[in-house]
């Protein structure tokens, strides 16, 4: 018989990148007095991923707990919470979540209002009925507005077809950072309103402990100790340490195993128990090959959950063998079945990634979300040692029953000052963009939302940071399939590329320095068909930069020594994969990130594109 757990919530933190999900989970921690009086904590407790810290956001949801008391009751309460990454590139992450909670807090930046990814998280919330208490976040700020930014919230909710329970969601004010938090914009000193809010606003998991034993696998891990563990909320019945449970499948498929190990969450770390019921969000350790989105079921009625549904990916681009000169220099793994073992590793955890295998037995079709989505992955890997080249993102066509070929859409928001508005809605025009909406910022700024393919996006942020001189903002998001647009020619430069194997001298680079951008500097190792720069001409150069003058005498060689170069454009890894044309591959290991053709072979290359240019020098 179904009745709420009054000792338990189980909520997810929702919002835009950047709007402060993570730090205000610090304050709760910090307040909820998880840790001890005199340790030292670090800022973004929850951002454990070196790359996360990196980057400065969330890329993997993580569970935490803490345990309040009712201020009515006096019992003790547990809150289980998830924090949810805010970028919609791992918006997989958001989708899966849903399924192990019974409400949501959404935060909303009081400058920023409402942005892409909220209406995204919101969207996934609405959809599966959650309570949701909104938090006006980082009142702090100057311009913080917090009516203006309730206003355009509540206007999202409607547009987003939430039901009039939804509508009547409470409100919170808080300044995450400094863990104050009120009902109204004059703030407590501490997060009490927020705690009585979640205790008082969310409801218990509406739990039957005597049914038989259900649990939807939503994430999984690895310890020394207890192997592949499984995290999920518990649907139905109870399980115990060391119990029998039937593994359903996603194939549909049962084996019976054992659950060695059972844990819950207190503050940051897994507690062993011996006994976990119906609306717990537990961890089961001791599985093997198990995959989100199976279930775990009573082995006497074995009954499956609904299987975790999230959006396709969007964008893919192969993985393959490094087939360059210095492949094998520089990694610990870079073999087929290396490489094809690890994708296939991946895949248990990023349910929203897909790995196929195409007509070249080195080479893989990896699709996901966007270019972070697989630069994540790139980086990831790259870091534990692995070595291979990857081309260039392209969007994934498809049919659609009568025929008519269909590409992902976005739509798009843009932040930037007055004097850039001009040449970025031409860049966007170039890109098949169609303005949707202009308005004015209360900072000055102007906003711009855009409807246009995912494949006038791609290689464009690098481009349009460069035109806004740092300063524009951009955020899309994924809306559905529409009818393949025309041709986007979204490169417009060409690439310098090296003729021959050597050492980049300082004359070859001088020799090469007027005709671009140069990517390296002297002393460095090339071979042929690597690109070492960036030329505006129409096609590619190549150029020998390993060349050295021949010296007559020593006065000649001082003077050499005082030629100077322009420092070269030092290029992320993901400015690196926006840089990528049709022709090009990125060779990436754990020591160095190379541009490439894919024909190295200078006349090779020239003959299979029949417009290339060689440049004599």
């Amino acid at each position: 018989m179904l009745s709420e757990r009054k000792d338990i919530r189980n909520v997810a933190i929702i919002a835009h990148v950047d709007h402060g999900k993570t730090t205000l989970i610090d304050s709760m921690l910090k307040q909820a007095k998880v840790f001890r009086e005199n340790q030292k904590v670090q800022e973004r407790i929850m951002d454990s991923n070196d790359l996360e810290r990196e980057r400065g956001i969330t890329i993997l949801a993580k569970n935490t707990a803490i345990t309040l008391p009712d201020l009515d009751t006096g019992e003790l309460i547990k809150i289980n919470i998830v924090d949810t990454p805010g970028h919609a590139d791992f918006g997989g992450e958001v989708e899966r979540i849903m399924n192990m909670v019974d409400g949501v807090l959404l935060l909303v930046d009081a400058v920023e209002g409402p942005k892409p990814q909220t209406r995204f998280v919101l969207k996934q919330a609405i959809a599966k009925n959650l309570p949701t208490i909104v938090v006006i976040n980082k009142l702090d700020r100057r311009d913080a507005d917090a009516d203006q930014t309730l206003n355009a919230t509540f206007d999202l909710f409607v547009e987003l077809g939430a039901s009039s329970e939804l509508l009547e969601f409470p409100i919170i004010y808080a300044d995450g950072l400094a863990g104050k938090a009120g009902w109204t914009a004059n703030l407590e000193e501490n997060l009490a309103p927020l705690f009585e809010c979640i205790l008082h606003k969310i409801p218990g998991p509406m739990a039957d402990v005597e049914a038989p034993f259900q649990l939807l696998v939503t994430n999984l891990g690895y310890d020394e100790y207890s192997g592949v563990t499984a995290t999920g909320r518990i649907h139905a019945g109870s399980i115990k340490a060391g119990q029998q449970v039937m593994r359903i499948k996603l194939d549909g498929t049962l084996e019976r195993i054992q659950a060695k190990y059972l844990y819950a969450y207190q503050g940051l770390s897994k507690v062993a128990i011996d006994v976990a019921d119906a609306g717990e969000i537990v961890t089961v350790g001791g599985l093997k090959d198990i995959q989100i989105g199976e279930t775990l079921a009573d082995v006497e009625n074995p009954e499956v959950l609904p299987a975790i549904k999230v959006q396709q990916p969007t964008v893919q681009m192969t993985f393959g063998v490094n087939t360059s000169p210095m492949s094998g220099r520089e990694g610990k793994w870079g073999t087929t079945r290396k490489l094809w073992e690890r994708l296939s590793e991946e895949l248990r955890t990023n349910i929203a990634l897909r790995v196929t295998q195409t007509e070249q037995k080195d080479t893989f079709l990896v699709s996901g979300r966007g270019e972070l989505h697989l630069g994540i992955l790139i980086e990831t890997m790259r870091r534990e040692g692995y070595e291979f080249q990857v081309s260039r993102p392209e969007a994934i066509i498809v049919e659609d029953e009568n025929g008519r070929k269909l590409e992902p859409f976005e739509e798009v928001h843009i932040d930037v000052d007055s004097d850039s508005v001009g040449i970025v809605v031409e860049m966007l025009g170039q890109r098949k963009g169609k303005m949707t909406n202009m308005t004015n910022n209360p900072d000055g700024t102007v906003h711009l939302i855009y409807s246009m393919p995912t494949r006038g996006l791609l290689g464009f942020r690098y481009k349009f940071l460069n035109a806004t001189r740092g300063k524009g903002i951009l955020n899309s998001f994924y809306v559905g399939d529409q009818p393949l647009e025309g041709a986007i020619d979204s490169k417009n430069t060409s690439s310098i590329v090296a003729r021959e194997d050597g050492v980049s001298s300082t004359y070859g680079l001088k020799n090469a320095e007027p005709r671009g951008i140069l990517f390296i500097g002297p002393g460095v190792e090339v071979y042929e068909g690597m690109i070492v720069g960036e030329t505006p001409r129409a096609q590619d150069l190549s150029i020998n930069i390993a060349k050295k003058k021949h010296l007559t005498n020593m006065r000649q060689s001082i003077r050499d020594l005082d030629e100077r170069l322009n420092p070269p454009r030092q290029m992320s890894l993901d400015e690196m994969i926006e840089y990528l044309g049709p022709d090009e591959l990125l060779e990436v290991t754990p020591e160095s990130l190379r541009l490439r053709k894919r024909i190295l072979n200078t006349h090779d290359r020239l003959r299979s594109e029949k417009t290339g240019e060689v440049e004599e020098d």
